[in-house]
């Protein structure tokens, strides 16, 4: 392996763990401040997204298995991190995958679909954990808040990304110090 290839790696190496670290205490000021703790789950997300755009390869799953493993073992409200590893974390990949490999429609399908087996896989812990869930209306009706909310949240994180991407993106000149 040549020496710009080492450099390369090493760089990348380096900016994942300052993103894993910017993104526990993001996570960790969502904790301390619980009304923040979606909020700020969302803001971890586009950690995400910047390792998806910028590093590439691996990198991304590195950076989110790290961030959400080590915001669960550290956080005082584990809430906000849970959220994080269930749906905000991975949600940036998988809607790249999605829509650079789906046509539109079956992007949008298969991105709510992985959002509803998150809210299902959030049930099953709090299940798991004890926590007294009933099935009413009310539910049903926390469920449609939720989709509505996701889908806002897919929408400004297309446009964030596109932010990113058309504006800022030169102005950083990170994809730069990559190579």
């Amino acid at each position: 392996m040549g020496v710009e290839k080492t450099r390369a790696r090493t760089r990348r190496l380096a900016l994942s763990a300052m993103l894993c670290a910017l993104g526990v205490v993001i996570l960790y000021l969502g904790a301390l401040v619980e009304v923040l703790d979606l909020s700020l789950a969302a803001v971890a997300s586009l950690i995400t997204v910047f390792a998806v755009i910028e590093l590439g390869g691996w990198w991304h799953w590195l950076i989110f298995g790290v961030t959400g493993t080590l915001a669960l073992l550290v956080l005082p409200q584990k809430f906000g991190a849970a959220v994080y590893v269930l749906f905000a974390g991975w949600f940036p990949i998988a809607k790249r995958w999605a829509e650079r490999r789906l046509p539109k429609g079956l992007a949008f399908a298969v991105k709510l679909a992985a959002f509803n087996l998150s809210l299902l896989a959030a049930y099953g812990v709090t299940r798991a954990f004890g926590v007294p869930v009933m099935l009413d209306t009310a539910v049903y009706v926390a469920v449609g808040f939720l989709e509505l909310t996701y889908l806002l949240y897919d929408l400004v994180l297309t446009r964030m990304i596109t932010l990113y991407v058309y504006r800022w993106r030169e102005k950083l000149k990170i994809h730069r110090f990559l190579k």
